[in-house]
């Protein structure tokens, strides 16, 4: 076989191979919590799950175990779907994850996303120390006391809920800041927690102003009233445009296929007419060698007599 037509052969099957096989696997989702990841007692949840145009069922684990699916209905076809989680309690808060799937084939799982219950059991109390006027350079020190029984608290600022500050002690813990800047200047509220997903009622909020180094504006905090970015479900409906670049994309790997296979084809009809030829010329010499090899004899017998 001429080494030319054996390479072609070898890259024909290598790449239809390669492109007909179907992936293991789709891409991981998102998860997000709608306006927030902190939900108090006994309001409803919502996270959305954000996975791919054309999937046609989604899961929410909690804790490793399904804790729910949603199928979009056809023809609404969305890139992902909402998962309410009504009367949020303790037994409801802890880490969630989700999957989608196209057809038969399911991604893989989605980042961990950690839901926390609010509201629980008593209500701490914020201060700052040596007030809550201060200017630019100083080191400031919030204290978040409750007298109930835990060892942990947190300290959040408003509109950067995912900042948490961590901080542990018997009844009151300390959060030291500082050389402060304007960056810093914004409403702090403090819980207890109980566990890493269980917290109590939010602290009053404590506002930090910082005076001085005015012109320092890049590293402001976001306006509270708005929720985290991150905390926003963003899911779409397909467009006319996606489904034609859908389909388009459909149809050049369907071109594709065709054209590796019809290669595919005339390879190995040029392979069987090779080995035709071969065996016919194969045969031909063996009947020129056998004619040659019978008039030799009778040439002998010939000078024989």
């Amino acid at each position: 076989m001429p080494s030319t037509l054996r390479a072609l052969l070898c890259l024909g099957l290598c790449l239809s191979q390669r492109i007909s096989a179907p992936k293991q696997t789709l891409p991981k989702p998102i998860i997000r919590a709608e306006s927030t990841y902190m939900v108090p007692k006994e309001k409803q949840a919502t996270l959305c799950c954000q996975g791919s145009y054309g999937a046609v069922e989604y899961q929410l684990h909690f804790e490793g175990s399904l804790f729910a699916v949603e199928r979009p209905k056809p023809p609404e076809r969305i890139n992902g779907v909402k998962f309410h989680i009504p009367d949020m309690n303790s037994r409801k808060a802890g880490r969630y994850s989700c999957i989608y799937r196209v057809g038969e084939l399911w991604s893989e799982r989605s980042d961990l996303l950690d839901l926390v219950v609010t509201e629980m059991y008593d209500t701490p109390t914020l201060s700052v120390h040596p007030g809550p006027e201060v200017t630019s350079g100083e080191k400031v020190t919030f204290y978040c006391r409750l007298d109930t029984a835990t060892s942990m608290f947190l300290l959040l600022k408003e509109g950067r809920s995912r900042d948490v500050q961590r901080s542990y002690g018997k009844v009151q813990a300390e959060f030291p800041m500082g050389p402060v800047t304007t960056a810093h200047r914004g409403s702090y509220r403090c819980f207890g927690s109980y566990n890493n997903y269980a917290w109590s009622f939010p602290s009053e909020p404590v506002k930090l102003l910082v005076t001085g180094d005015i012109e320092n504006t890049s590293l402001a905090p976001t306006d509270p009233t708005f929720p985290d970015s991150w905390d926003t479900c963003l899911l779409t409906r397909e467009t006319g445009l996606q489904k034609d670049l859908a389909l388009w994309d459909h149809t050049a790997q369907n071109l594709l296929r065709m054209g590796l296979a019809f290669l595919v084809l005339v390879a190995l009809v040029c392979l069987l007419v090779e080995d035709w030829l071969s065996r016919k010329r194969t045969r031909e010499q063996a009947s020129r060698a056998s004619t040659w090899e019978g008039r030799r004899l009778n040439k002998h017998k010939d000078s024989e007599e």
